[in-house]
């Protein structure tokens, strides 16, 4: 684990509790969790959430370029972390199969799902890169543990 990271999302986690004391608000929290990966992290050129909605994977909050504002259904690596429930890296969003591209320059990505109170799949967090390899377990560690305080 990079301690030099994780540290930065510790501090970044003590943070997000300090803040979430003052409301429960669900899209307030996503909010600030947005502007915050968004603006500490330079590797970060792109960070929002989607939520299913009616059957589609719809943006909700994000801070970076111009979203899509629904994503095709089961293609691209938030449909995947969806259908498989699981946190997903990509080290290199050409080389996954069905990858949807929001903006041309998005070379990595981090999809992390997001739960609701019943256990299931709500959404996903979703993060890009401009830069290729990004993100590593030690992001997912502590990007699961940033979306359960939503």
């Amino acid at each position: 684990m990079n301690d030099k990271l994780a540290n930065k999302y510790e501090r970044i986690i003590s943070q997000l509790l300090e803040l979430f004391l003052k409301t429960d608000d669900v899209d307030a929290r996503m909010a600030t969790i947005c502007a915050l990966l968004y603006h500490k992290f330079e590797k970060n050129f792109w960070v929002g959430f989607y939520f299913l909605k009616n059957g589609e994977l719809t943006v909700r909050c994000y801070q970076g370029p111009l979203a899509c504002q629904v994503l095709a259904k089961d293609k691209g690596v938030c449909w995947a972390s969806i259908n498989r429930k699981e946190s997903i890296i990509v080290p290199d969003v050409e080389k996954f199969p069905g990858h949807i591209a929001c903006d041309s320059r998005s070379k990595s990505e981090i999809v992390v799902p997001v739960y609701d109170k019943s256990g299931y799949v709500a959404g996903v967090l979703d993060i890009d890169s401009d830069k290729l390899d990004s993100y590593s377990n030690t992001d997912k560690k502590f990007l699961e543990r940033i979306v359960k305080l939503i």
